[in-house]
């Protein structure tokens, strides 16, 4: 075996930058949960003893993780000065409450890694690994990660492309919100549509607990409601909109579950189907947001899919002609992409 010198440094140097974005990983669900991040925001430009003083931990560990940070881009530091501060990015990223809180996806990853010689015996076995035994972290993670892009486009993008959606939610339409976990996209539509009566649905009852915890937070307990439900059993009958959020591709039994929406929409009803975004060919999804959802796929979304049969595993980057040919399947005549945005597709299925 031959091996090219230049082509293997460049292999490692690929190599050092994913074992150092997995400590980030590390150090960024560290900042998030002893609020680093938010720390260093109301004293910057800081010195660790700072931030080590507002956050009320160790300095010494806060030295560390500064630099961790400033190593890796996610934090500002002036060798001038000695001192750490956050660019208006970095903190609208990282520690403004109203802003992405991107910290927190780094939950995802970590969580899932506490169960990976379990995820490993599921693969060694080519059996599954359920959503429900994963670390109640990766719940949260999910959750904080999806949320602001949830925020930015259902209700001022998503929802305006579906063909007459919007006005039926205004008048007061019956809204099925399907896996809808910690309840973020079923608060937003029953917060922002007050005359609709929203519903959401989920498998995995301490997620419905959070939701329904949270739509007392909210104050919207009024007009929304959680049930603990599957997505091939959930139960009502002409609601005028059923959506699920970047779910359907998780389940062993997609296709069930599309033609049970299918049977409870109204008969001018719309199905709004958002999935991770995706092309259609594996080597047109060999990129940053490609990489993302094939390393989750693998160790979540896969793994639960193939707990049970038909054990369809569709991948979180089935793409858009997977998809529409498996709603055609499920019964709908109209399907179609409505929208996109870097990371979701929306697709609008129709009877």
């Amino acid at each position: 075996m031959t091996v090219d010198e230049a082509r293997l440094n460049d292999l490692l140097g690929r190599f050092v930058v994913d074992v150092g974005a997995s400590f980030q990983a590390l150090g960024a669900v560290l900042g998030d949960r002893l609020g680093l991040y938010r720390a260093l925001l109301s004293v910057m430009p800081a010195a660790p003893a700072d931030v080590a003083r507002v956050a009320g931990v160790g300095e010494r560990y806060v030295r560390e993780w500064l630099a961790l940070q400033a190593a890796g881009g996610y934090v500002t530091y002036d060798p001038g000065s000695e001192r750490f501060s956050l660019t208006e990015e970095q903190s609208f990223l990282l520690a403004d409450p109203n802003g992405m809180q991107a910290a927190a996806a780094f939950l995802i990853p970590v969580a899932a890694g506490t169960s990976i010689d379990r995820i490993a015996d599921a693969i060694r076995t080519d059996g599954g690994f359920p959503w429900h035994a994963q670390d109640p972290g990766l719940f949260e993670g999910t959750e904080r990660f999806f949320r602001p892009g949830y925020v930015a486009n259902l209700v001022p993008s998503w929802i305006p492309a579906l063909d007459g959606v919007e006005a039926k939610l205004r008048a007061g339409a019956r809204v099925a919100d399907v896996g809808c976990g910690h309840g973020s996209s079923t608060l937003l539509l029953a917060a922002a549509y007050p005359a609709a009566q929203v519903v959401g649905f989920d498998y995995h009852a301490p997620s419905v607990e959070q939701a329904r915890k949270r739509a007392v937070d909210a104050g919207l307990v009024d007009r929304v409601s959680f049930e603990v439900a599957d997505a091939a059993g959930f139960p009502g009958e002409g609601y005028d909109l059923v959506a699920i959020f970047d779910a359907l591709h998780d389940l062993p039994d997609p296709l069930a579950a599309a033609r049970h929406v299918r049977e409870t929409l109204a008969d001018d009803g719309t199905f709004m189907l958002v999935e991770p975004y995706a092309n259609d060919r594996l080597e047109d999804n060999l990129n940053p947001v490609g990489r993302l959802y094939y390393g989750a796929s693998t160790v979540i979304c896969v793994a639960h899919s193939m707990t049970e049969e038909p054990r369809t595993a569709l991948g979180a980057q089935a793409g858009e002609a997977r998809l529409s040919d498996l709603l055609h399947e499920a019964g709908f005549s109209r399907v179609r992409r409505a929208t996109e945005t870097p990371f979701n597709l929306v697709l609008e299925a129709r009877p």
